[in-house]
C-alpha cells in the first residue's frame, strides 16, 4: 500500500468519525423549527425566554424574531463556537435548550403552574373558563415583558410604591387551594392559549374605576366581569 493510499484511508476514517460524532448529537434529540428574522409565534417566545434566562437577550419575549433577537442569537452562537448566522436552526436550539437541565426546567414548570393556578383561582374563581385563561395570559405576558419581573411568582408578588399589583396578594387569597378548573386554565395559558393576546392589565369595573389603565392603555376585550387592556 502506497503512502498516498494510506493517507486517503486515514482521511476517510477521520471524516467518518466526525460525521458519526456530529450525527449522534442530534440523533436522540428533538427537531426544532427553523427560526429566523421575521418568524413569529410561541416557538420564538420559547427561544427568547431561553436567551433571556442565559443572559443573551435583554428585551421582551414578544414572539417576534426581530433584529434584537437575531443579534442575541449571534452572541449565543459566537460564545458556543457554533455556526454564526443569526438563524436559530436545530443545532442552535439544541445547544441553547441544553443549557437548562431537565431537572431545573421541570422545577420551574411546577413552580409556574403552582402560582399561576393560585392567582387565577383568586382573581377569577367566579369567571368563565375563558376569563380564567385570560388572567393567566396576562400574567405570562408580564413575565415576557421587560417592564415586569421575569418569573410567574415575581410578577404575582410585585409591589409598586408599596402596593401589591394583585389584590389577592394583599388579602391572602392567593394562597387558597385552586380548583381543578383553575389548574386546567393555568395549564392552558402555559401551553400558549392567549384569549386576550398581548394584554398586560385587567380589572373589574364594578369594583374599581381603573382610571390609570383606561387613560393610558388600549382596550382589548371584556370577558365576564373583567376588562382587559394592553
Amino acid at each position: 500500500m502506497t503512502n498516498t493510499q494510506k493517507r486517503f484511508i486515514g482521511l476517510v476514517i477521520v471524516v467518518l468519525i466526525l460525521t458519526l460524532s456530529f450525527s449522534s448529537v442530534f440523533a436522540a434529540g428533538t427537531t426544532y423549527p427553523l427560526l429566523k428574522y421575521g418568524s413569529r409565534g410561541t416557538a420564538v417566545v420559547r427561544l427568547q425566554q431561553a436567551l433571556k434566562t442565559q443572559g443573551y437577550l435583554n428585551g421582551a419575549a414578544d414572539g417576534i424574531y426581530g433584529s434584537m433577537t437575531r443579534n442575541s442569537v449571534i452572541k449565543f452562537q459566537t460564545s458556543k463556537r457554533i455556526r454564526v448566522d443569526g438563524i436559530a436552526g436545530n443545532q442552535t436550539q439544541t445547544v441553547l435548550y441544553a443549557g437548562t437541565t431537565s431537572r431545573s426546567a421541570s422545577t420551574t414548570a411546577a413552580t409556574d403552574l403552582y402560582w399561576l393556578s393560585r392567582i387565577i383561582h383568586a382573581e377569577a374563581e367566579a369567571e368563565p373558563y375563558e376569563g380564567k385563561v385570560a388572567v393567566g395570559n396576562v400574567v405570562l405576558n408580564r413575565v415576557n415583558s421587560s417592564l415586569f419581573p421575569n418569573t410567574v411568582k415575581g410578577v404575582i408578588f410585585e409591589y409598586y410604591q408599596g402596593i401589591p399589583q394583585f389584590s389577592p396578594v394583599a388579602d391572602g387569597t392567593v394562597y387558597n387551594t385552586p380548583s381543578a378548573t383553575s389548574i386546567q386554565a393555568a395549564k392552558a395559558a402555559l401551553a400558549g392559549q392567549r384569549p386576550v393576546g398581548t394584554a398586560t392589565y385587567f380589572f373589574n369595573p364594578d369594583k374599581s374605576a381603573g382610571s390609570w389603565i383606561v387613560n393610558n392603555k388600549t382596550y382589548v376585550k371584556r370577558i365576564g366581569d373583567h376588562v382587559f387592556y394592553k
